[in-house]
């Protein structure tokens, strides 16, 4: 009998942490490498950030804190859905969490059954799906081409609820294709799911303020508010704010998931850093503008990225709405030969080969659930990423 829980052949490692890894080793082994895998602003946290988190330290508020957040937080996080979404919460209906990624787990573990099933639109975020297996739920994912812009469509997703459907998972902007919804696209979705009632709605809005070309962003509930009441709304600070590593995500929902969420969160992690809860008071409540200002770089970023890609021989790079990635398609070079004699029979073989002969790290599309693509992360620095696509032109250009 195996030492390993039975849950862990559900799962897939991260693939976007494996290639990360592997960029990191193949530099500690004296390549020259550029790692386009990790979705992470190069961006520092601002200066008010990091010095609200000082004072808490030097205040001593250091110590253990509500599971689910500080009080003045949670507040921080009542206004900016205000100000931001046009969504009223109580106290009572937020959650804090260490990251995004915490809190769209807990929600999963607190509601999902053996059997249950969870919509999820592809190219999807990779943790998606395998979170649901965790939890022992089934996700179904739904096809989104790029004909469509990688948005799911209503017809789509009228065909794929079922009466096992628990929820439905959202991600616009989207981690990995960079396609978000205009209100009018999500508004033809929430009319599929005002029929369904017994479906919830998890929005992933992390990429909420990383949006470009005027686009205007909104969130499900605030589109239908006839799904307030079983809409889960998470976001975060680690893309806008810069602050990856200080682990804060948030949530506002019905209170009696939010109290489910808590008690998860009472068993396995308990409170997130108070520090860090108090650097995220800071940022949502301080100045805003250092995010237009950084938004500015990554649309000037994103336009050289797009151009560049599709003067690659056998690449179709789209023009994303928002968050800071691209998802191009390498399908024109799927049965090429490399100079080394390797035939590229999948969207992996490519990344693979990419990463061996032009030291470029990128995330094979097959990963996100649709492929042959591979997906760019562009938040990085401009120098690196223009040397970057002339790699992968040069590379594209190598193949037979």
């Amino acid at each position: 009998m195996s030492f390993l829980s039975a849950a862990l052949d559900r799962v897939k490692p991260s693939a976007t942490i494996a290639v990360t890894d592997k960029a990191r080793q193949l530099k500690a082994e004296g390549r020259n490498v550029i790692g386009l895998g990790a979705g992470e602003p190069d961006f520092d946290t601002p200066a008010n950030i990091k010095l609200a988190a000082v004072h808490a330290i030097e205040a001593g508020k250091t110590k253990y804190t509500a599971v689910d957040g500080i009080a003045e937080l949670k507040q921080a996080i009542i206004a900016k859905f205000q100000r931001d979404n046009e969504l009223t919460y109580q106290p009572n209906q937020i959650i804090v969490g260490t990251g995004g990624k915490q809190v769209l787990y807990n929600a999963l573990m607190a509601t999902i059954n053996p059997g249950d099933e969870v919509v999820i639109p592809a190219p999807y975020w990779v943790s998606y799906p395998e979170m649901v297996a965790l939890a022992g739920g089934e996700p179904v994912p739904v096809i989104c081409t790029a004909e469509f812009g990688f948005k799911l469509q209503p017809e789509a997703l009228e065909r794929a609820i079922t009466p096992k459907t628990k929820w439905i998972i959202l991600n616009s902007p989207s981690n990995p294709t960079g396609a978000a919804y205009t209100r009018a696209e999500l508004k033809a979705l929430t009319d599929v799911l005002v029929k369904h009632p017994h479906v919830w709605v998890m929005t992933d809005d992390m990429y909420e303020h990383l949006i470009y070309d005027e686009f205007e962003f909104t969130t499900p509930a605030q589109v239908e508010p006839k799904l307030f009441d079983r809409t889960l709304t998470v976001n975060g600070v680690s893309k806008a704010y810069c602050m990856t590593g200080w682990r804060i995500g948030y949530a506002g929902g019905p209170a009696q998931l939010i109290k489910a969420m808590a008690t998860i969160q009472s068993q396995s992690t308990s409170n997130p850093s108070s520090i860090s809860q108090w650097a995220a008071v800071e940022a949502l409540n301080g100045p805003q503008g250092f995010i237009e200002a950084n938004n500015k770089v990554f649309k000037q970023r994103r336009d050289l990225v797009v151009a560049m890609l599709n003067q690659a021989s056998g690449i179709d790079c789209p023009r994303p709405e928002g968050a800071f990635y691209v998802y191009p398609s390498c399908a024109g070079a799927i049965g090429k030969t490399t100079p080394s004699g390797k035939t590229l029979e999948t969207d992996e073989d490519f990344v693979t080969e990419l990463l061996e002969a032009e030291g470029v790290a990128v995330v094979h599309g097959s990963a996100f659930g649709l492929g042959p693509a591979f997906r760019i992360s562009y938040a990085t620095k401009t120098a690196d990423l223009e040397e970057a696509c002339k790699r992968i032109q040069r590379f594209c250009g190598s193949l037979r």
